[in-house]
This record gives C-alpha cells, structure tokens and sequence, in this order.
C-alpha cells in the first residue's frame, strides 16, 4: 500500500535532519602564547591544570604538533588550511595582520554544510571592513581584532559584530560565557551542528588577572600560590592565567555535559605559538618567536567520545594547517578544488590514536616585517630539523646553521651541521624550495583601508599603518590603540596612508593627539589629494594626555587615494604626538 505524500515528505525531512544532527559539533580552543609544557599533561609539575588534564587523557594527544612562531601567521593557517604566506599576511602589526580576501575561511566552508559558526575571541586576521570575522564565514563574533588587549576586567577594546561593546567581568571568563550562550542558541532554536571558535586571549602579555576593585584579591589569590612554590612574579601571573583558562574550561565541560552536548562534540585544544613563560620548560629550547622546538611547537589534545580511543598518542609531525582538512572531513565538507590546500587530514590518526607518519616535512619561518627565507626559519623531517635563527640584527650566515636529531636530541642540544653537510643541503634546499612556491606571486604590504562602505562610517587609521617620511620621525608602539607617530619635526616631514573609498562624499576629519605647551605654534596640513586641511595644535596637559580635535570637511571621490599628514611648521621639538586619525562619511 502506497504511503501519503505528506507522510513521505515528512519521513525525508525527519531524515534529513537526523543527517545533519549525526555530524559532531566542533569546539576548536586555541590559548594565546601558551607553552607546550605549561600543562600538568605535558609534564609541568608545578601548575594546576586538572580540566586540561583531563581532556588530554580523555582524548588523543599529539606530541608533535607545530605552530608558527607567532599568532596571526598561525591563525591564518588555521583559518584556510594554508601555509600563512599564500594568504598574504605576513606580520603581527604593521598593516601586516590581514588575511586576503581571496581566501576561504574553515567557517564559511562549514557554514555552507549547515554549520552554525561562532568566534569568541582573538581574530588578529584584519579589522577593517570586509576582514571581520563576521564578513570571513562567522555566524557570531565578540572579541578583539588586534594581537592583544590591554584590559583584561571591563576590557575596552572589545567588538560584537564590527560594534564596540562594553563589558564587565575578566576575559577568559567572558569569552567562555559567550560561547556557552552560543551553544545553548544553537541548540535551542537552530537544530544544526555548531563550529564554536574559542580564541582565549591569554596567558599572552600583559600577564594580569582581575583588577577591579570587587575582583582585584580573587586574582592575587591565584598568583600568590605559585608565588609560594617558588616562582618570580612574572612566572607566577603566567601560571595563573593558564590555571584560570583551565577553571573557564572546567566550566565550559561541564556545560556540554550537562546539556547533554559532550558525546557528539568533538573538542580540540591548541595554542596559537610557543611559550613565553621560562620557570620549567621541560628540557623544550626556546620560546615564542623563535624557531627552536619551545617558539613553534605547540599541545594539541582531540577529543570525541566513543570516536577517538582515550589515551591515544600520536608522534607523526603534524601541523595547524591540519585542522581546516580535519574539520571538514568530519563536516562532510568539500576543500576547495581551486586552490592549494597544505594541511592533511588527521583523522585517520585520530581514529587510530596512533601513528607515526603524516607531513614528510614541516616548515616554520617569521620575519618582524617582510618575508625573508634567511632570517628565521626552520625545516623538519620526522628525525631532523635544520634552523636558520638570525634576529633583525644579526646577519644571517649558513656558517651558523644547526642541525639536529629531534628522535635522541628532542631539545637541541647537539648541533650536528659539521657531522652531516648532506642533510644540511637536502634540507636547506627543500626549504628554498617550498619558501619560493608559498610566496610566488603574493604582495607583502598593507592593504589599502577601506573607507565609506555602508553600515561603517566612520573608519579609524593607526599611526603603525602609516609611510613615514623625516630624519627624526617615528612610529612609537605602546600598545594597540596607543601608539603614535612622534619627532616630525621638520617642514615636509609626514605619515602617509593608503586608502580605497567605497563611496564619494562628504567625509569629516579628526585626529587624536597631544602636544607640550612648548611646541604650541606649529601647523599641520592633512590632504586627501587635492583637498587639503591646516590644523594648530593646542597644548594638552602632558605629552601623554591626548585629546580629539575635528579638522574639517572634505569632498572626495570614490577609489584609491592617500592621506598625508604634513609638518608645515614646527617651532618647537615636534609638531605634536598624532595617535589616531578618523575619517566619518557626512550624511
């Protein structure tokens, strides 16, 4: 007997969604500047990590597992499954932090699955319009958009969908918060899977815990233990950050648990770069920013109950890239065809728990400023890695290049160039090789900042995004948001940025800076080009207190143009200290 229509239509559709429902959720947390040996997992007998702990030994464990020496070139890879530097983003700052347009983020391929996409956190992968986390493939974003904050109770420097926002309480615990609010949205109103990102902003700099007036002792409480068991205050804070992402994960297991979450959530827990804390390394060389084993190698535990065997440990050479391939497989998600994907799939490791083969090579290189193949880079195989550790100032000389067996030599001890001139070339030549393909092709520069485009008016330029043009003139970094262009002293010294205008207009101009009472007198012009602003700075109280000024209005066309900031005179030592500069399309 033949069924109904609409009973059969409703059986596909119960179908369909027990289809979609069977994928695993996936919980992708990544800490910020945490060692590999800053867990109780990995060895570290003095911190107190029992949730993170836990979560290695419920899952499967990866003991080498790399990272690039620093954060945004790392995210990037995470993002795309590729090698940073196809990406086009190349540095930390500078203009440098945007990932390309052109690529395809890990959550827009899941979201096209079906995914429900949330990022709580550190994005670090561009600010501007069309480079938010909400414009790459998230459903959901609150967090921060640079490399770091500086408040970490009643943060200031936090977005929800490109909005500021302000907020209350310490960051590890609001960014677990909004992902648990996250979570419970999306399994009580969209009956899909959920790919939640997230992104602590911790242990990196500055190493502080609560400081509020209410919280300050609840945070001193937690530095003091280590303080007791012998570690330098610096060392102390460190540890006290990890310990406190390890209560938030605490809290965030429990949740899934409790929600009945945990059996089909697959959960992976990294860190973005090596370590910055030194009090116990365990025999690990190195620290974030360098390419030894302690600067780019990072813990990485999976978990997915009932999938991946408890216990499991996996010694195979894998890599951050691996994630994106790894994810999609268990989204049942296509890669793209029409691009170079590096990363390969862990799962069959996962599955296993096990495995000693999978990337023949692993390559690790960062430069402050523009991609150099002889600065700092390193190249491993599954026994040997060849490294090239020269700083911005020291030249790089192949004399100096270290070889080491990681199989007997796991912390770099013996260098074995002399001993093995073949495998220092082999390996030296597979480098150049790979360095040449990944950067074929790509420009390394800031990218134009867009202006004018809808639902964003008003768009802010930083002093590190700037030319700068004068014999004394400099950018000074203090901090994200507080840094500043400083010692333009004489006519024709200048800043100058490049920008792309969605929409012609009407745009009003304002500048924040501060200027000692005995440099008064000098002039500013600021053009867009053939329109132009004069501004005389005013004295502020101190040469660290900054205040806004509105120079104008411009009418400007849409396109590319630059803004140039010139010293037209300066009686005094400089013309003033220019922090920010805002650009505001007139209604």
């Amino acid at each position: 007997m033949r069924k109904p229509l609409w009973l059969l239509l409703l059986w596909l559709c119960c179908h369909s969604v027990s289809a979609a429902d069977s994928r695993p959720n996936i919980l992708l947390i990544v800490t910020d500047d945490q060692g590999y040996w800053d867990l109780g997992a990995t060895g570290n007998p003095h911190i107190t990590t029992p949730n993170l702990d836990s979560l290695a030994h419920d899952g499967v464990q990866f003991t080498r597992f790399y990272v690039q020496p620093v954060c945004a070139p790392t995210r990037a890879g995470l993002m795309t499954g590729r090698y940073y530097l196809r990406t086009g983003l190349y540095n930390t700052r500078f203009g440098g932090d945007s990932m390309g347009l052109g690529e395809t983020t890990v959550a827009q391929l899941l979201k096209r699955e079906g995914y429900r996409t949330g990022l709580f956190g550190k994005w670090h992968l561009g600010q501007y319009h069309g480079y938010q986390p909400q414009q790459r493939g998230f459903d959901e974003f609150m967090g921060h958009y640079h490399g770091h904050i500086e408040r970490y109770e009643y943060a200031d420097q936090l977005v929800h969908n490109g909005q500021p926002v302000e907020t209350r309480g310490y960051v590890a615990d609001l960014f677990t918060d909004a992902a648990m609010e996250f979570i419970d949205t999306t399994k009580r109103t969209k009956k899909s899977p959920f790919f939640c990102y997230l992104a602590f902003n911790t242990p990196h700099s500055p190493h502080i815990l609560d400081t509020s007036h209410i919280n300050q002792a609840k945070g001193d409480a937690l530095i003091e233990k280590y303080q007791k068991l012998g570690l330098p205050i610096h060392e102390a804070r460190i540890y006290a950050q990890v310990e406190r992402i390890d209560q938030n994960i605490g809290r965030l297991l429990a949740h899934l648990k409790e929600e009945g979450l945990a059996e089909n959530t697959v959960i992976a827990y990294m860190s973005d770069n090596g370590g910055v804390s030194k009090y116990w390394q365990g025999g690990i060389k190195g620290n974030k920013a360098s390419v030894y084993e302690g600067g780019v190698r990072s813990p990485l535990f999976v978990r997915w109950p009932g999938h991946f065997p408890a216990g499991g440990k996996v010694t195979a050479q894998t890599s951050h890239i691996d994630l994106l391939p790894t994810f999609c497989e268990l989204a049942g998600a296509p890669l793209p065809k029409d691009r170079t994907i590096d990363g390969l799939s862990l799962l069959p490791l996962l599955k296993a728990g096990r495995g000693d083969q999978l990337h023949p090579y692993i390559y690790s290189t960062w430069n402050r400023y523009f991609p150099d193949a002889d600065e700092r880079w390193s190249i491993s195989d599954p026994q040997f890695k060849l490294i090239g550790q020269f700083g911005s100032n020291v030249k790089p000389d192949p004399a100096k290049w270290q070889l080491y067996d990681l199989v007997n030599d796991p912390g770099e001890q013996k260098n074995l160039a002399a001993k093995h001139p073949d495998k220092v070339k082999a390996l030296r030549a597979e480098f150049v090789r790979w360095f040449d393909e990944v950067t074929k092709g790509v420009t390394y520069a800031p990218i134009p900042i867009p202006v004018g485009n809808s639902g964003e008016e008003t768009v802010e330029l930083q002093g590190s995004w700037a030319t700068l043009k004068g014999e004394k003139t400099e950018y000074i970094f203090e901090a994200y948001d507080w840094d500043t262009i400083e010692g333009w002293s004489q006519p024709g010294d200048s800043a100058e940025w490049q920008l792309e205008f969605a929409r012609g207009g009407r745009y009003e101009i304002s500048i924040a800076y501060a200027c000692h009472a005995a440099d008064v007198g000098g002039r500013l012009k600021l053009g867009i080009g053939r329109q132009a602003l004069e501004f005389c700075p005013d004295a502020t109280p101190s040469g660290n207190v900054f205040k806004r000024a509105t120079l104008g209005v411009i009418n400007l066309r849409s396109g590319p143009a630059s803004l140039r900031a010139e010293v037209l005179s300066a009686p005094g030592k400089e013309l003033m200290k220019l922090n920010r500069i805002w650009l505001r399309r007139m209604p």
